[in-house]
């Protein structure tokens, strides 16, 4: 089976826990698994990927040695992360939560994860596509186990594209440039997609798809540059489309991002293979109306990013931690545990143990596109996923940057402006670390 081609460099991974040596440690582990008064092992767990509470009831009514008690939070870049970092500070932070690729190396540099190692063979990895055991994988340690990959995908409404006759989906971000034209033409309230000012993941993934490399790590610093030549073509293309009015600028997931898929002024989505699950929990009256593509190239040639892609990890202060990688593993590596996610009929998840697709791919159920096969799509798409990129330790920083200055992109600020600002940010959070900077 083809799989993500993405790496994460095991150097940045060495550079990282070098760089802040105390938080790289193990975390004490009571081994409170074993039950002091016959009950069961109660865990904490938060998260917000779809279709988590089915999967939580599947977990428990399975066995009796764990029992979850799950609290769904907003997504990380809603809030989620912010309470789960406060949380850690406070010192009630749950025994296990979901964080997704790009933050993990973060929270391991702030010491908010514990080292899982002890508690993840090499069977268990043997499971998992390396290149989620790259991304999970710190230092030579294990700090969580992978739930999905989550390659770029172009969802799009055909009859939107009928009526402004556009044949067929954009195979280059010059069509997709003419094909906003011509739905704007057609409608002139419609847009073809949306700039998520909130979201700087999808701008990564896009850069990232374009061939950029934003980090790079020696054996004791990190490279930084985020104006290479692919993140700067990126931005013109997507500040072009912003000032020319041809897509909307609105926050992810907002009432006014729904709306307009709702009404049909906004005809197409640019996320990731969980996206279909999103559009069809938003859009239950637009049956057989949608249909996915891959992501638009500059040059035609499939690539494609990574647009989230969430894990498993164990709080620093969790005395818990055999019992949540049960629990993590069970939900991330078996036939129960991913069905019960995807036949919840909210979750579009591609999963991180290529032995569970076929259980995917049987189980997801969406009117919304008809009969294609969403996930022979994701497949393709996972296989073109770019080499070279690494995510930085210090995403938080990055990430809010980004989001800050993308929020003025529509009032006058620009988003070459954005990237060098989170640039410059992200040096000096590394200096005030204590990490070298290159670059």
């Amino acid at each position: 089976m083809p799989s993500p081609r993405s790496t994460y460099l095991v150097a940045a991974a060495t550079a990282l826990c070098l760089a802040t040596l105390s938080a790289c440690g193990s975390g004490d582990d009571a081994d409170a698994s074993a039950k002091g008064d016959g009950g069961p092992v109660t865990l904490t767990f938060w998260g917000w990927a779809k279709g988590t509470q089915e999967v939580v009831d599947a977990f428990n009514a399975s066995q009796k040695d764990v029992r979850v008690t799950f609290q769904e939070i907003p997504s990380g870049n809603a809030g989620g992360y912010a309470k789960i970092s406060n949380a850690v500070k406070a010192g009630n932070a749950p025994d296990v939560f979901n964080v997704e690729y790009p933050q993990l190396p973060d929270f391991v540099s702030r010491g908010a994860v514990q080292d899982i190692s002890d508690h993840v063979s090499d069977e268990l990895k043997s499971q998992y596509l390396p290149q989620a055991v790259q991304m999970t994988t710190l230092g030579g340690s294990t700090w969580a186990l992978p739930l999905d990959a989550a390659p770029q995908t172009f969802y799009y409404r055909k009859d939107v594209f009928e009526k402004a006759r556009i044949t067929a989906p954009p195979k280059t971000w010059d069509e997709f440039r003419d094909a906003a034209e011509k739905i704007k033409k057609a409608d002139p309230e419609a847009r073809i997609a949306t700039f998520f000012p909130d979201d700087p993941s999808t701008f990564e993934a896009m850069a990232w798809q374009a061939g950029a490399q934003w980090f790079k790590a020696g054996k004791d610093s990190w490279k930084v540059g985020f104006q290479d030549a692919a993140t700067n073509r990126t931005a013109d293309f997507w500040q072009q489309l912003i000032d020319d009015d041809l897509v909307d600028v609105a926050p992810s997931f907002s009432q006014q991002w729904t709306a307009s898929l709702q009404k049909g002024r906004t005809a197409g989505y640019l996320g990731a293979s969980w996206g279909a699950g999103v559009l069809g929990g938003t859009l239950p009256d637009q049956s057989g109306k949608w249909a996915a593509a891959p992501m638009p190239t500059f040059d035609g040639k499939p690539a494609s990013g990574m647009l989230g892609g969430t894990t498993f990890a164990v709080s620093k202060d969790s005395d818990k931690a055999e019992a949540a990688v049960k629990f993590a593993r069970w939900a991330t590596t078996t036939e129960a545990g991913f069905k019960a996610r995807i036949a919840s009929g909210t979750s579009s998840a591609y999963p991180a143990a290529p032995a569970l697709l076929p259980v995917a791919k049987g189980a997801f159920k969406s009117t919304l596109f008809g009969d294609q096969d969403l996930y022979g799509l994701y497949e393709d798409a996972a296989a073109s996923i770019r080499d070279g990129w690494t995510w930085g330790p210090v995403m938080g920083t990055t990430n809010n940057t980004l989001k800050d200055a993308f929020a003025e992109v529509h009032k006058g600020g620009d988003i070459a402006t954005a990237v060098r600002d989170a640039e410059a940010a992200t040096k000096k959070e590394l200096n005030n670390r204590g990490i070298k900077v290159t670059g």
